[in-house]
């Protein structure tokens, strides 16, 4: 049968090649906007052509876009009709894994290529937002599920080593759920059986999806692929396989090439065809997730050229491209070949490197002109963490440091960066009581000043130095002065120093923002405030660090002020409150916040001034009684807080409440109940609901 009829039979007459290669939303006969250049007007559509009986394209806004889709393949793909027509044919065929044998005679001028056996008839492999929007007439030629099945066998040691060639091991085989076929076997469209044995050197390979799409792979074969089992919706390859948050997600060209960079440890999907747009849902789950989204196609002209139009369809996502230094042979144009060749994966962070660097060449300038040249002072007048063995700053999560004015904020938080740029492990003491995990490796650590002055920053700086016993600020730490930068500006150089500072030190172990209430306008808006903590809650899982924002608020008892205060309440893994002790020339660290257990059980800490160190010290660990004394003031300002607005609670509702006030576990809440009816802070009625005791 002609392969140019076979194609328009099993693709309904061309439509699902429009739909499959434009990769947007359109119905048949009606107006869109044309997707292969910036059109401003829907005058395009794609229409049946009564008298040949096939779909075609009709741009009235531009002419030169009019023709049937063996044109529009031709058209994206560089290819000419009548020299380069057997390409185009066989493009379609392998694009939409129509499972036309393509090894036969062929007559170049009319495509007329002949076959002598009959195959099965796959369902066309459209773009899932073309079903969606379709006539009812037309889905209703949708065919079937193959009638294929399939005979698994363990993988040989032949088998092994060809995936071994791209680092792919047998354990990684067995994440993706990649099976070795002994044998297909299957009924064609004529209702004809046929089978296909796997040979030592035809292997053929089975792909298992969370959707159960099952795909065949023989990548010794003529015929590489075809479906035992079509997906549900749009087939994507490793979604499954993602962390929940990342710094940077890939979208390959297909399955192998996935494996092989998540055997190198990078993240990394795949979909139906390199040429379509990806599907938009999708994409936009993973901008959600991951700070950068790359696009890495193959490195022949069809590649390049897909990649290049996909990266501007999806511009509004960010997405990026990144080419490798291949030569686009057929042996020579993936990333699994680009491993397979002997490169490694500390290459390809290189690669990568560039490419962030070449992303924020020109905002870098600003951000750039903000770090502090600790060789060269300023001019005068012009400025991660464990209490007790309890984590209060861990890596991905958020750690709050509060306080008012004068309690010795800026020396705690220098005690903590002490413990980082040091080139061993610092006494609990040294740094002020608080156990501060080591940073051998040299990850960055970056202190942003929100609102002093630069000079004051220098001698933060110097006093963080001191403190770690060195002589000179280590390169891996980076302290920038955001004071004079507008709110908008600080964020936007938060983000662009993080990806930068990530990238040339492989990793960032801490951050600290000095005055966090300064990147919105009002502590008190409560949408900007919800928004600026999300954006740093979604920093800290983008790098994997610890984001310690620092509150220059006194809290109220154990809540803090403000809509962005009570945002870090809810986000941070850990808050520590700083206020003055009894005696004022002590300064007292209480816990308000831990992910696990209760902030009250914590002990309180002391440190003062020491005129003979010129620093501040660990004094010590308050006394019981004083801690006790805090504990009962701290369960009654809470008790306050949830009988504000009603004068009476049930058991349950007051679990809840204090659960929503504290970001804490239910038991903890049970457990600041049972204390608060021991200490006589409120009381049970007889019906069983409490009140708070007049005291």
């Amino acid at each position: 049968m002609d392969i140019k009829i076979q194609i328009l039979n099993r693709t309904r007459q061309g439509l699902d090649v429009f739909h499959h290669y434009l990769g947007v939303k359109f119905i048949p006969n009606r107006s869109f906007k044309n997707p292969l250049y910036n059109d401003t007007k829907a005058s395009c559509s794609i229409y049946l052509n009564k008298k040949s009986g096939i779909y075609m394209m009709k741009d009235f806004g531009d002419p030169e876009y009019s023709g049937d889709c063996f044109w529009l393949v031709g058209k994206m793909l560089g290819l000419d009709m009548k020299s380069d027509f057997k390409q185009i044919l066989r493009r379609i065929n392998e694009d939409m894994h129509l499972c036309i044998p393509m090894d036969v005679t062929t007559d170049n001028r009319n495509g007329n290529w002949q076959t002598n056996f009959a195959e099965p008839k796959p369902r066309s492999f459209a773009n899932t937002a073309s079903e969606s929007y379709a006539e009812p007439k037309v889905d209703e030629q949708l065919s079937p599920q193959p009638n294929v099945k399939l005979a698994y066998k363990e993988f040989s040691e032949v088998e092994l080593q060809y995936w071994g060639r791209y680092g792919i091991t047998a354990s990684t085989l067995k994440r993706f759920k990649v099976k070795s076929a002994k044998s297909l076997t299957g009924v064609s469209k004529e209702g004809k059986k046929y089978k296909i044995y796997s040979q030592p050197n035809e292997p053929m390979f089975v792909y298992h999806t969370i959707d159960e799409a099952v795909k065949v792979y023989m990548p010794k074969n003529k015929l590489r692929f075809m479906y035992a089992h079509r997906p549900s919706s749009e087939y994507v390859y490793g979604l499954e396989h993602l962390p929940a948050r990342g710094h940077m997600v890939f979208i390959t060209g297909g399955e192998k090439d996935v494996m092989s960079l998540a055997a190198h440890s990078f993240n990394a999907v795949c979909f139906n065809s390199e040429t379509a747009v990806p599907p938009i849902n999708i994409i936009e789950n993973l901008h959600r997730r991951f700070k950068h989204i790359v696009l890495l196609y193959d490195m022949d002209d069809t590649g390049k050229k897909s990649a290049a139009r996909i990266e501007q369809a999806l511009r509004a996502y960010g997405v990026k491209r990144l080419e490798l230094p291949l030569a686009g042979t057929k042996s020579e144009k993936d990333i699994s070949d680009f491993f397979a060749l002997g490169h490694t994966a500390d290459e390809l962070s290189r690669i990568i490197t560039e490419l962030i660097q070449k992303i924020y060449r020109k905002s870098s300038v600003i951000f750039k002109s903000c770090e502090l040249d600790y060789a060269n002072p300023p001019a005068r007048s012009s400025s991660v963490v464990e209490v007790n063995d309890v984590p209060v700053g861990t890596c991905d999560n958020l750690f709050c440091l509060t306080g008012g004015e004068g309690v010795g904020k800026s020396n705690f938080v220098a005690a903590i960066i002490s413990g980082t740029i040091a080139e061993s492990a610092l006494d609990a003491e040294r740094t002020l009581g608080l156990t501060i995990i080591p940073n051998p490796s040299g990850r960055a650590v970056i202190l942003f000043d929100t609102e002093q002055s630069e000079h004051q920053l220098y001698k933060n700086v110097r006093k963080a130095v001191k403190r770690a016993y060195l002589d000179d600020k280590p390169d891996f730490f980076h302290a920038y002065h955001l004071s004079e930068q507008s709110r908008k500006e600080r964020l936007d150089i938060i983000r662009t120093a993080l990806d930068m500072n990530f990238h040339q030190h492989k990793g960032i172990q801490l951050v600290i923002i000095d005055g966090v209430a300064d990147l919105v306008r009002s502590a008190n808006d409560e949408l900007e405030s919800v928004d600026v903590i999300d954006e740093l809650y979604r920093l800290a899982g983008f790098y994997h660090c610890c984001i310690v924002c620092v509150l220059h608020f006194v809290p109220n008892g154990v809540k803090l002020r403000g809509h962005i205060g009570s945002e870090l309440q809810r986000k941070a893994a850990g808050i520590l409150s700083i206020e003055k002790d009894t005696n004022p020339a002590y300064s007292v660290v209480k816990c308000i916040k831990v992910r696990d257990g209760s902030p009250l059980d914590i002990p309180m800490m002391s440190f003062g001034w020491d005129k003979k160190e010129d620093m501040f010290v660990y004094m010590g660990v308050k006394a019981k009684e004083d801690k006790e004394r805090q504990k009962i003031n701290d369960l009654k300002s809470i008790a306050q807080g949830i009988f504000e607005k009603v004068d009476k609670l049930t058991y349950g509702e007051m679990v809840k409440a204090i659960v929503d006030a504290m970001e804490i576990q239910p038991r903890t809440a049970k457990d600041y109940i049972r204390t608060m009816r021991d200490k006589a802070i409120i009381e049970q009625l007889s019906d069983q609901s409490y009140q708070l005791k007049i005291f």
